[in-house]
């Protein structure tokens, strides 16, 4: 009676589940990026990952990487990648633009490596490079453009390559205009409206996106550092 007991208990405990979360749970650890022990963890992990290839089957993990707030790991996941370029083999499909805008949404202006950024831009860059088409995959809400166009740096100017391709995915969309319904009017406008705050140095950006959303952070300030960097 003890020992089937015992088997029972074994079995509950190691188990196919019971593994698989002490295995989510350590991974979500180094992910997190609490320690240098864990940041060197995650640069191995993207370098792996890097090395691997990306495909349509384990992008989501790619996508998942960019959510470490660790600029370390980012550049070991693109190597001598151009970050514009790094997603662009992947179709869009729903599940990368809503991540895509998602991601927009929980960054603070300046709080996310520009690299990783820029990673995301490049996204939206090739799914709305025909803005109907794109629109047919990902709706676009005023939301997610307003979250967009709140990572535009106007002291950087037109010329800075994150403010420049958030422009283009602005003017790209903006051309939803006469191509359907009310909603896509609005969109259209509000993109034109940010677009236009931009360049006007008399305008402010706070003026046509929520006050809310124009908060600013700093990645480097909660940024742990690796004890140790190997180069490739």
């Amino acid at each position: 009676m003890a020992d089937s007991k015992l088997d029972s208990f074994h079995q509950e405990i190691w188990s196919e589940e019971s593994i698989f979360r002490v295995e989510n749970h350590l991974i979500n650890n180094i992910f997190a990026c609490r320690t240098p022990d864990a940041v060197e963890a995650a640069i191995t992990y993207a370098k792996f990952l890097r090395l691997s290839g990306l495909n349509n089957q384990n992008y989501p993990l790619f996508l998942k990487l960019l959510e470490i707030d660790n600029h370390w790991v980012i550049d070991s996941l693109l190597g001598d990648s151009d970050p514009f370029l790094f997603l662009t083999p992947i179709l869009p499909t729903k599940h990368l633009l809503s991540t895509a805008f998602r991601l927009l949404t929980n960054w603070h202006p300046g709080g996310i490596y520009p690299k990783t950024l820029s990673i995301v831009l490049g996204i939206l860059q090739a799914a709305y490079s025909y803005a109907k088409d794109g629109y047919k995959i990902h709706n676009v809400s005023i939301n997610d453009v307003n979250n967009l166009g709140k990572h535009l740096n106007k002291e950087k100017g037109q010329s800075d390559p994150v403010n420049r391709a958030i422009l283009d995915i602005l003017d790209r969309i903006s051309l939803l205009e006469g191509q359907g319904g009310e909603e896509m009017e609005l969109i259209a406008r509000q993109c034109n409206l940010i677009r236009s705050h931009f360049f006007d140095k008399r305008k402010k950006m706070e003026d046509v996106i929520p006050q809310v959303l124009l908060v600013k952070s700093d990645f480097l300030v909660k940024e742990v550092l690796p004890e140790k960097v190997f180069e490739d």
